[in-house]
């Protein structure tokens, strides 16, 4: 949880410390110091510029696929946000019916807000479109929403973003398929473990398989249970074939990015693309400002 909401308030956290070390120099008198400060501000700007940088480009090089089509791995989905089958949830600080919520609880001590509590939903929900649904696995994700309040009820302060049922809904991130088609089946094992369980349950094996009632199982008896465990597990084997086709999308490996949100693509590209120019303005700046430095007298701040 705290990774998510670090990722998401980022690029506003660096630019703060970016300004903190700012201040910092201006009151230096030392022009070794103010270098150093100026490359930790270079730095902080290049490596946020190519973070931002590459998730604008992730959003607009990704196609678009249809659930029903789409190749198993980094995918780039839309479609109407729906409900999954555990059902929608109740937001905790307005109390609001919808499919995940993101909150952050300040309360002001001495003038100064501090938080007091923070949280977000991770139950699974759809993705549907024209062609199927997708379990949209929210753990992990940068989440991005229209429906995001804040409001103040005295000494305390909230900030809680939703994504409501019917939202168009734009998702990035791995996806994969599953079906009765990929289980792993081993009858062998699947009737070795249903024997050692009916023989676990003596009292339940005489009474489906003592045929001559002499509280034993004899050889012609173990047989014929033999036989009905082969059908069981042939019969459970055929259901677990025939279970339907389901689409998934979670969180991808090596860092990939993964992104959900109810804003438009071009929306969120433009987000991405402010946030990667100024953070290359920033780095820009820290440059010119050591050039300058650098043509300062040794000893002036």
């Amino acid at each position: 949880m705290w990774s998510s909401l670090r990722r998401e308030h980022l690029p506003r956290w660096v630019l703060g410390a970016q300004a903190m070390l700012l201040g910092i120099g201006l009151v230096l008198q030392d022009r070794a110091g103010w270098l150093a400060l100026l490359a930790a501000i270079g730095l902080l700007g290049l490596w946020a510029w190519q973070y931002m940088f590459r998730r604008g480009r992730a959003i607009l090089d990704t196609p678009t696929s249809r659930v029903a089509s789409a190749a198993q791995g980094y995918v780039e989905l839309e479609g109407r946000a729906e409900a999954a089958p555990g059902g929608t949830l109740l937001s905790p600080m307005s109390s609001l019916p919808c499919l995940w919520y993101q909150y952050s609880l300040y309360r002001r001590v001495n003038d100064r807000w501090r938080l007091e509590e923070a949280g977000r939903s991770d139950q699974p929900f759809q993705l549907r479109d024209t062609t199927g649904a997708c379990e949209i696995d929210p753990v992990g994700a940068e989440i991005l929403s229209e429906h995001t309040e804040t409001r103040q009820v005295g000494d305390r302060r909230y900030t809680e973003s939703l994504l409501l049922a019917g939202d168009h809904l734009y998702a990035l991130g791995e996806f994969f398929t599953l079906s009765g088609a990929h289980h792993a089946l081993d009858s062998r094992a699947d009737l070795d473990a249903l024997l050692t369980e009916w023989k676990a349950d003596r009292e339940g094996l005489r009474a489906r398989f003592d045929l001559d009632g002499d509280n034993e199982i004899s050889e012609t008896e173990w047989r014929l249970a033999r036989q009905a465990a082969r059908r069981e597990v042939a019969n459970a084997h055929q259901a677990m074939r025939g279970e339907p086709t389901r689409h998934y999308l979670r969180k991808p490996a090596h860092g990939r990015f993964y992104l959900l949100s109810n804003l438009p693509p071009g929306q969120l590209g433009s987000r991405y693309a402010r946030w990667a120019w100024a953070h290359l303005a920033s780095l820009l700046g820290a440059l010119v400002a050591t050039a300058w430095a650098l043509r300062l007298p040794g000893g002036g701040g």
